[in-house]
């Protein structure tokens, strides 16, 4: 049960942390609306509270979140921003 909390509070985290940075991307590099660098922060924010709920130690969870947040970013990067990955990614 330990596996499945954990995944899915790295899956959780992940969202958090990526759409946090994209909506924050969207305000400064693309002119969008305030209030969208406004809810980046609250995820943003978010992600850092949510990150600490992990039952193993720092330095593990981290470890083990930075394979995640790469396999999340790619998926983002291909259903959200619409770039397929390649062979590169």
């Amino acid at each position: 049960m330990h596996i499945l909390n954990s995944l899915l509070l790295f899956i959780l985290s992940g969202f958090c942390e990526i759409g946090g940075g994209y909506l924050v991307w969207l305000w400064l590099r693309e002119g969008k609306s305030l209030w969208l660098v406004l809810c980046g922060a609250v995820l943003l924010t978010t992600y850092g509270f949510v990150a600490t709920l992990q039952p193993t130690n720092f330095g593990r969870a981290y470890a083990a979140y930075g394979g995640v947040f790469i396999i999340l970013s790619i998926l983002w990067g291909w259903r959200i921003d619409n770039v397929a990955p390649n062979r590169l990614d």
